[in-house]
């Protein structure tokens, strides 16, 4: 792929700015631990892939200059930068994923130098690149296997190139099966209020060579209606033990729209997106965000009354009855409940 979202290069955190997509493609390079964690509240970095691995960088970046001696209190400066960076985005699981890493990388070098450790940690920080980049690929080769000529699919939100390393989870599948051949067109709900589908999804698959076609949040019933969608690809930023996943607010609705009119309903993520720690959808955090982001941002002027209330929830949760399947890095969980989930967790950490 052509575009690359976050690298570590010329020791800054290089991402591309995704606020300012499709209208320029600029790339931002981060040097502080602050800007960073401000790059992961503004949204200039996402996606759940993406922001695991931009948090392993934060920690490296949060501590590399640290004028510390002592192993104990580099550790504890460890431990308060990861608590700081996980401040930024509460939803997404693979950035505490990220954190854990790099707090556990330090830890296993307690007993060596503080220039070691910072050395372990950006080791640690790079493997987490590389491994995102084999899940993405392993994502797309398993996935790519469920889409048949002719398809036509619907994604919302961006669970691209954008949102992980490299390739994606739900837009990975398609890359992978355009790779093999495939031929299918897509639908990407433009994904209110901050128009992620509009402004990334559409812009990356078009980028690629793929058929895309950008439609409003609230046409999808419509399309499902007249038989003209396929299947449903969605990305996940929580998964739950119970198969409950947290995703961009809409896919909820879409996965209950698929259920209505028979349509396959799929999930792709890595196995780091699943929480061993929340047994169900119910217990995953849900980030609400500022009120202007539906009242005036992207638009020249306001476009709803001064004062008026607003929620904002960023994510809702699709119950795991409403999953066909998830599409992993370790392969297809069909029909997923806690079992299936639970034997992929231990098959992994073997």
């Amino acid at each position: 792929m052509n575009i690359r979202t976050l690298e570590w290069k010329n020791n800054a955190v290089v991402i591309i700015d995704q606020t300012l997509l499709p209208g320029k493609l600029k790339y931002r390079h981060i040097k502080d631990v602050k800007t960073l964690w401000q790059a992961s509240k503004e949204l200039k970095v996402r996606g759940a892939p993406a922001l695991g691995a931009a948090a392993a960088f934060g920690v490296y970046l949060g501590v590399k200059d640290a004028q510390v001696t002592d192993p104990r209190k580099f550790l504890r400066l460890v431990k308060d930068t990861s608590v700081y960076l996980g401040s930024s985005r509460p939803t997404a699981v693979n950035l505490f994923w990220g954190l854990t890493r790099m707090r556990r990388a330090a830890e296993s070098c307690a007993g060596e130098t503080v220039d070691f450790m910072k050395e372990r940690l950006l080791q640690e920080a790079c493997a987490v690149v590389e491994e995102d980049r084999s899940a993405c690929r392993n994502i797309g080769k398993f996935g790519a296997k469920l889409i048949r000529d002719g398809d036509v699919l619907l994604t919302v939100c961006n669970a691209g190139i954008l949102a992980t390393i490299d390739y994606g989870t739900a837009l990975g599948v398609m890359y992978r099966a355009k790779e093999e051949g495939r031929r299918f067109k897509v639908y990407a709900c433009e994904t209110r209020p901050l128009l992620q589908g509009a402004r990334l999804t559409s812009w990356e698959l078009s980028s690629q060579g793929v058929d895309v076609t950008l439609i409003c949040d609230n046409m999808a019933a419509s399309l499902m209606r007249q038989g003209r969608i396929s299947k449903v690809i969605a990305g996940a930023d929580r998964i739950a033990l119970n198969g409950d996943a947290a995703n961009k607010i809409g896919t909820y609705s879409l996965a209950v729209l698929c259920r209505y009119h028979q349509v396959p309903f799929y999930m792709a993520a890595p196995v780091s997106s699943f929480d061993p720690q929340i047994t169900g959808g119910r217990q995953i955090p849900v980030e609400e965000r500022a009120a202007t982001e539906i009242t005036d941002m992207f638009f020249k002027r306001r476009i709803a009354p001064l004062g008026v209330k607003v929620y904002n929830p960023a994510f809702d949760v699709t119950p795991h009855e409403l999953i066909t399947a998830f599409i992993t890095d370790k392969g297809i969980i069909r029909e997923p409940n806690r079992q299936k989930i639970n034997q992929l967790l231990m098959d992994d950490s073997r």
